[in-house]
C-alpha cells in the first residue's frame, strides 16, 4: 500500500468541509460535514431524510487465493466544544467538579475570544493482512467502538481569574466493518467492504441532525491495499472485465486507483467525493483550505481581505483555522504567484502532471 501518497489525498477527503470560508462560526458554517457521514441506524430510521448509516465499496482484485488484502477505514469523531461564562469570576477551580457557568455562543475575555464549535478527532479501524482465500471462505467482521467522555478547562483573564470554561464532550460510537470476497472469473475476485454505524439510540428518536452528528462517522472513507496482486480500475477496466466492473455496487462511496499509471495498482481509495483514478494534490497548493468548492488562489485572496476583527474570530475557532491564517499571511510572493494560471485536465495530461 502506498501509505504516503494515499494519506495526503485521503486527508484532503477527511477534512473536506471541516471549516468553510469565511472560516469562522458564520451562517455558512452552521451546516458542515456534508460528505461521507454515516449516522446511527436508529436515527436514519426515525427521520427518513436521506441520511444513511452505512456505505459499501465493491472493487475487483486480480490475484490468487494467496493474495493478501489490507483494509483501513478512517473517519472523524466529533467533539462538542461548549463555551461557558463564569459569573462572578473565580480565583480557584472548584475541587472535583466544574464551576457553575452559563453556556454562550462566544466568550470574550480581554483581547481573546472562544467560540462554541464542533472539533474533530481522527479515528481508524484496520483489518490486518488477510488472504483472498480466507475472505472467500467466510466474511470477516471487525467490530469497533470509540468511547465518549467529557473534560473541562478554565479560561482565565490577564489577572488569573477564571472568567470562563471550555467543556469538550464526546458521545460513544460503535460500528462494524465487514469484508468478503468472491471469485468471479479465473484469478479475478470481487471484494466487498461495508462500513456500518451501529451506535445504539440515545435520548429521543426525533433527535436533530446536530445531535446525531456527535454519534456519526464523519467523512468516512476506505483505503485498500493488496500484496501479490493488483486492483482493477472501475473507470477504465480491461474490455474483458468491463461488464464485471460495471456490476460492482458502490453505495455512498467510489473506489479509485492511487499511485501512477503503469505501476502496479496496489492501493485504492474509496471516497465519498468523486475522484478520477490516480488523483494527486497539486504541487502548487500550500496546504488544506477545507473548502474544496473554491480555488486556493481565491481563498487566499479572501483570507487576506478579512478585517482584524474577522481574523480574530477565525483564530478563535480552533488550531486548524489559526494555522491556515498564519500560513496565508506569511506566504511568500513567489508561492502566491504559483497559485495563478495553472490549468490541468487529469483525463488528458500525463499522469505525473495530473492532480486531484
Amino acid at each position: 500500500m502506498n501509505r504516503a501518497l494515499v494519506k495526503r489525498i485521503a486527508d484532503a477527503v477527511l477534512y473536506e468541509g471541516y471549516i468553510l470560508y469565511p472560516y469562522r462560526p458564520s451562517i455558512k458554517n452552521h451546516q458542515r460535514w456534508t460528505f461521507g457521514g454515516l449516522y446511527p441506524e436508529a436515527h436514519c430510521r426515525a427521520v427518513d431524510n436521506g441520511e444513511t448509516s452505512s456505505n459499501q465499496t465493491e472493487c475487483l482484485v486480480r490475484g490468487t487465493s494467496a493474495t493478501s488484502i489490507e483494509v483501513v477505514v478512517r473517519f472523524l469523531h466529533l467533539t462538542d466544544r461548549i463555551v461557558g461564562e463564569v459569573l462572578p469570576p473565580l480565583a480557584e477551580w472548584p475541587r472535583d467538579t466544574e464551576p457553575p457557568f452559563r453556556s454562550v455562543p462566544m466568550l470574550r475575555i480581554g483581547e481573546q475570544q472562544w467560540h462554541a464549535w464542533q472539533e474533530a478527532e481522527e479515528c481508524e479501524v484496520s483489518l490486518g493482512d488477510v488472504t483472498l482465500d480466507t475472505l472467500s471462505a467466510a466474511p470477516r467482521c471487525v467490530p469497533f467502538w470509540f468511547p465518549g467522555g467529557r473534560r473541562s478547562e478554565p479560561v482565565r483573564d490577564a489577572a488569573g481569574m477564571i472568567g470562563g470554561v471550555l467543556i469538550r464532550q464526546q458521545q460513544a460510537i460503535k460500528g462494524v466493518l465487514e469484508i468478503k470476497a468472491v471469485e468471479v472469473a479465473a484469478e479475478l475476485f470481487r471484494l466487498t467492504c461495508r462500513v456500518m454505524n451501529r451506535t445504539p439510540p440515545q435520548g429521543t428518536a426525533s433527535e436533530s441532525r446536530e445531535e446525531a452528528l456527535l454519534r456519526c462517522l464523519v467523512s468516512a472513507h476506505t483505503i485498500l491495499g493488496v500484496r501479490e496482486g493488483e486492483f482493477v480500475s472501475l473507470l477504465d477496466p480491461p474490455a474483458c472485465w468491463s461488464e464485471t466492473a460495471a456490476a460492482c455496487q458502490n453505495v455512498g462511496t467510489w473506489p479509485v486507483l492511487i499511485g501512477a499509471a503503469g505501476q502496479t495498482a496496489d492501493t485504492m481509495l474509496s471516497s465519498p467525493i468523486i475522484l478520477y483514478d490516480y488523483p494527486q494534490v497539486a504541487a502548487e497548493s500550500p496546504g488544506d483550505f477545507f473548502d474544496g468548492t473554491e480555488m486556493d488562489e481565491m481563498l487566499t485572496l479572501r483570507i487576506l481581505t478579512l478585517t482584524d476583527e474577522e481574523k480574530l474570530a477565525m483564530t478563535a475557532v480552533d488550531e486548524r483555522a489559526r494555522d491556515l491564517l498564519l500560513r496565508t499571511e506569511t506566504m511568500a510572493q513567489e508561492q502566491f504567484r504559483g497559485l495563478h494560471g495553472t490549468i490541468r485536465d487529469p483525463r488528458t495530461l500525463p499522469q505525473e502532471e495530473a492532480h486531484g
